[in-house]
């Protein structure tokens, strides 16, 4: 009923940057966040940066500074700009989205397929 698209992933040298971005689509009544989470080979997925519709933004302690998330609410799209790349933020990265679809307003939450970032010289 929602479908995440995700773009922008890539190979990226060590200092590099790359912008990450999410559209959401379907039936879709409101949202509340957007986020972005990610999964290295061997680990659990984790928390990368998330923003509510509230403007209210949480950032993993390790990308802090490096990383911004925004929102275009217009089109249900959030970005993940990545900026001072370090070979520690390889992995797949998944966009999240929860909210309430329409017309029933029941709450949902979604994943994008997952898009790979590679940071290696």
């Amino acid at each position: 009923q929602v479908q995440l698209v995700e773009s922008g992933g890539g190979l990226v040298q060590p200092g590099g940057s790359l912008r990450l971005s999410c559209a959401a689509s379907g039936s879709i009544f409101s949202i509340y966040a957007m986020g972005w989470y990610r999964q290295a080979p061997g680990k659990q997925r984790e928390l990368v940066a998330t923003k509510t519709s509230h403007e209210i933004t949480n950032y993993a302690d390790s990308v802090k500074g490096r990383f911004t998330i925004s929102r275009d609410n217009t089109k249900n799209t959030v970005y993940l700009q990545m900026k001072s790349l370090k070979p520690e933020d390889t992995a797949v990265y998944y966009c999240n989205v929860r909210g309430k679809l329409g017309p029933d307003r029941k709450d949902f939450t979604s994943w994008g397929q997952g898009t790979q970032v590679t940071v290696s010289s």
